[in-house]
């Protein structure tokens, strides 16, 4: 079961003994304990919907969405590659290691630590777990003590299907991580916000640990509403307006660090949006979107205060033009727009994670790539247009972890691409092979022999052996052996 404060030195070592053992380099090993995981999402499927209704208000189709079907893709996906991955890489040579060859070959880093969030508290856990166990690794998981009901569960399941001699979780407070943090680990992974990013860091770096941080940002959408880059026939609006309300009040009640955070549009068609804002929200959530069990509650009275404070700033709450109540009991605050709240507000300098949705209106949609620059890097970048030299802007001028175009968060759940951060919004990417790279050391192995030995390489030097290096160090020494007979002309 899960272990409660102490110094944690005989898990710590249990997991490291087993590391040791080899046993975690099996092929074997890693599949059965991403199969297990399969079976624990199955078979435990109504613990983790009600665990996550507890603490943050999920409904079960949410639930399945963003924290089971996720995480069942990825186990599938890596059970489905792991031999492709694991597989040993060769590479080329110059002449002058010839006769020889190279390598890559992948090896786990050791004991890993993964410290999870509460926003999605199965799926912030599984995935990483999923890379640490593909790549041959033991775990300490420490899960979000926000999310008690999530973590109990997570403790309960993992010791009821994963290898308890490997995989082990530890859960408490900030005092519990502060003190797994004081111990050597081979890797860390951190999911959450910069300042507790901050201690993380500052802790791996006595030990010299190396350190995936995946954090959050302001991420802006950028709206073009010019109506040519609208297809009206086929309802691109419509999807558009359902794609942005999903991108940000959909996902945990925006508490989601890939959410849709604020919007850029031109000013002329603001009141457009706003209104096609308001309409598709009561399509999604009703007249009551308390009642509609479709979104989530704020985690705790803390981020509640929080939120609520950003609204009760009075130039901002002049700026609301939809929403703004809320109920402090039930931990709910009605999604909320706002039409051009003051830029050095809190609600536009710090990233919100609730329901609250500023709209910033420019002179002209192409102003949009300037406001972005001079910010923080986002975790993501969203663009609502089919202008294709928009869009070439945007990917080249702006930087951040990832840009999508045309909707809003899909692409965590796309394996073949990489998921993380830049700059401010967290450093180190996972998902898919991505994941069993971020848990794995790249070993270069090179093996030569006896029969062959070039001279050139060593002293007494002469301007001959100056010559031979010049072309030993070349990687393209059989064209150059096909130009000399003349098989190819020189170029």
């Amino acid at each position: 079961m899960g272990s409660l404060m102490g110094d944690f030195e005989e898990e710590l070592q249990e997991v490291r003994d087993t590391f040791n053992s080899g046993k975690t380099r099996e092929i074997s090993w890693r599949k059965s304990q991403l199969q297990a995981i399969l079976s624990l999402l199955k078979e435990r499927e109504s613990d983790i919907f009600k665990a996550l209704n507890q603490d943050l208000g999920k409904h079960h189709v949410e639930a399945f969405r963003d924290e089971i079907g996720t995480v069942a893709k990825s186990a599938k996906y890596a059970l489905g590659n792991l031999n492709k991955w694991t597989a040993s890489k060769r590479v080329k040579l110059p002449l002058a290691a010839f006769p020889g060859t190279a390598k890559l070959v992948h090896e786990p880093l050791g004991v890993v630590l993964i410290i999870s969030s509460w926003n999605f508290p199965f799926g912030l856990s599984f995935e990483p777990i999923i890379g640490a166990i593909a790549a041959g690794n033991t775990i300490i998981l420490k899960p979000s003590e926000l999310s008690p009901a999530c973590s109990s569960v997570l403790v309960k399941t993992i010791h009821d299907y994963l290898d308890n001699s490997a995989i082990k979780v530890i859960e408490g407070g900030a005092s519990v991580g502060e003190k797994l943090l004081q111990h050597n680990f081979d890797k860390i992974f951190f999911t959450g916000g910069g300042r507790v990013a901050q201690i993380v860091m500052a802790a791996a770096a006595k030990n010299l640990t190396p350190v995936t941080l995946e954090l959050g940002g302001k991420c802006p959408a950028v709206v073009d509403f010019i109506s040519s880059t609208w297809d009206r026939k086929v309802g691109s609006i419509l999807i558009a307006m359902k794609r942005i309300i999903w991108g940000k009040f959909g996902a945990c009640g925006g508490q989601a660090c890939i959410g849709i955070d604020y919007i850029l549009t031109q000013k002329k068609f603001a009141p457009t949006l706003v209104e096609l804002l308001k309409k598709y929200i009561k399509k999604s959530l009703g007249d009551n979107p308390m009642e509609s069990n479709s979104i989530a509650k704020i985690i705790n009275n803390k981020h509640f205060s929080r939120l609520k404070g950003h609204l009760d700033e009075p130039l901002v709450k002049s700026s609301i033009v939809f929403g703004g109540s809320s109920n402090e009991e039930k931990l709910f605050i009605e999604p909320t727009i706002l039409l051009d709240p003051p830029l050095d507000s809190a609600i536009m300098t710090e990233e919100i994670f609730g329901p609250l949705l500023p709209i910033i209106t420019l002179e002209n949609i192409e102003d949009s790539i300037e406001f972005i620059r001079a910010r923080p890097k986002p975790l993501s970048v969203y663009g609502f247009t089919n202008n294709e030299k928009l869009q070439k802007r945007m990917i080249s001028e702006t930087s951040s972890g990832s840009i999508t175009f045309n909707d809003a968060i899909i692409q965590y759940a796309v394996d073949t691409l990489p998921f993380g951060g830049v700059g401010g919004s967290g450093f180190g990417r996972y998902h898919g092979k991505y994941s069993f790279e971020n848990f794995s050391h790249q070993k270069a192995v090179m093996m030569r022999g006896y029969l062959i030995d070039f001279g050139f390489r060593y002293p007494p030097w002469n301007n001959k052996k100056l010559q031979l290096l010049k072309s030993g160090l070349r990687y393209d020494y059989v064209k150059l052996v096909f130009i000399k007979i003349g098989l190819i002309k020189k170029a």
